[in-house]
């Protein structure tokens, strides 16, 4: 993957496992966000393959990728909440783009998914009266308004504190085992790869560097693994649980 004589991602291949986290961390400019983009079709790879499922995307027309997107739900780092829209209209929004449901019928996913991520009582608040933990929660009750498949989120614990970021972290976690989604997080939280980081993907200057789990990465014995989780600051937190 290059933009213009930058080559951003180089050789990266992996497999993502359905029904678990999958943690994709590195420092700022590695290419996590790029590599999230290309999955999803926002920017375009210049050579390689995407799969999903046995299905070549990146091969596809117009019209087969956006049936493989309507099956990807989608977490953005800021949440990207319609500010003009209230929660209810939020959750709602790829029901009325994507399906022909009726609106008792839309109404009612809406309440379900709310219910799923613990928001009951909030459909007529506006973005500007919810908290950043509230915010999330509804972006990850839209993304899941669709029974997606996959799940991907863009650095989904940013701007939150840490009791909201492991509230999150689990919430997301459970809804992965409990529709067994095909989940991808890109992140630079090692809290969050301690907790729920089942398989772990660790990218390096383009290219993957390391994988394995949770476990795994406290005994990596890689150089710029090492450096990365100990520059994270976790260096006391991992010593003592080795």
């Amino acid at each position: 993957m290059a933009f213009g004589d930058k080559t951003v991602l180089n050789h990266v291949s992996t497999v993502f496992d359905r029904g678990k986290t999958n943690l994709v961390i590195g420092r700022s400019g590695s290419g996590k966000t790029v590599l999230l983009k290309s999955i999803v079709g926002l920017v375009q790879v210049t050579s390689g393959e995407i799969w999903y499922d046995g299905a070549l995307f990146n091969k596809m027309d117009f019209a087969g990728q956006k049936e493989i997107r309507q099956q990807i739900g989608m977490i953005f780092q800021g949440s990207a909440l319609f500010d003009s829209l209230n929660v209810e209209q939020n959750v709602m929004f790829p029901l009325e783009m994507f399906t022909h449901l009726s609106t008792n019928e839309k109404l009612e996913r809406v309440n379900f998914c709310l219910r799923r991520v613990n928001l009951e009582n909030v459909n007529h608040l506006t973005p500007a009266e919810l908290s950043g933990g509230m915010k999330k929660r509804v972006a990850i009750a839209r993304a899941i308004a669709m029974n997606p498949k996959y799940l991907l989120c863009d650095e989904p614990n940013s701007g939150l504190d840490p009791q909201t970021s492991i509230i999150i972290d689990n919430l997301i976690k459970e809804i992965t085992e409990e529709y067994n989604i095909t989940t991808i997080i890109n992140t630079h939280d090692m809290n969050s790869v301690l907790e729920i980081g089942e398989k772990i993907t660790f990218i390096y200057e383009g290219r993957i560097e390391w994988e394995g789990t949770k476990d795994d990465i406290l005994h990596s014995q890689n150089q710029y693994v090492d450096n990365f989780v100990f520059a994270s600051g976790m260096g006391k937190k991992i010593k003592n649980m080795m």
